[in-house]
């Protein structure tokens, strides 16, 4: 046993991004070695606007799970890379749309064979291991229970019984 498997629940954050990181690392691999310009961080956005013609900030942000501002960003980043547009809505004039460019819109049908490609080769690897097919629903799990009562709510409701148990044996 490692040590990561040996601490459990302590290092799950470092685990995660661990995993994470050398996932995404893979990914951005495998658009260099394909000679496409695309790396993995930008897949929310591209995803959700192969999926839309438009969205707005906020739509993205919302959706994705990401603050305003860091949404904001990367459409900004990408915009720079002339790979999005942005246009105001005829509804509201202070919301964006966003939308992607033609240059784009080119990039996203290079990259979805590789979408493809990933999703095979990902339920490859997860049906090597038994373990592996319950990651996904582990993670909902997880996110459900994070989404009901915040990790931070459940160690202090821990600390306090902790507490009220130690003053109790003084």
């Amino acid at each position: 046993m490692n040590f990561y498997e040996e601490l459990g629940y302590l290092v799950l954050g470092s685990r995660m991004r661990r995993l994470s990181e050398a996932f995404l690392s893979e990914i951005n691999k495998t658009y260099q070695a394909a000679g496409i310009p695309f790396d993995a961080s930008w897949f929310p956005v591209f995803y959700l606007l192969s999926q839309n013609d438009s969205l707005s900030i906020k739509e993205l942000s919302d959706i994705t799970g990401v603050s305003h501002p860091a949404a904001s960003q990367l459409v900004t980043n990408l915009k720079n890379k002339k790979l999005l547009k942005t246009t105001t809505s005829s509804d509201d004039g202070r919301r964006q749309l966003v939308q992607l460019t033609k240059a784009g819109r080119a990039l996203l049908e290079q990259i979805l064979p590789v979408w493809d490609a990933v999703k095979e080769a990902m339920e490859e690897l997860a049906n090597t291991d038994p373990e592996s097919r319950h990651l996904l629903p582990a993670l909902s799990g997880i996110e459900r229970s994070f989404r009901a009562v915040t990790l931070s709510e459940r160690i202090g409701e821990k600390l306090t019984l902790k507490q009220s148990k130690h003053e109790q044996n003084l």
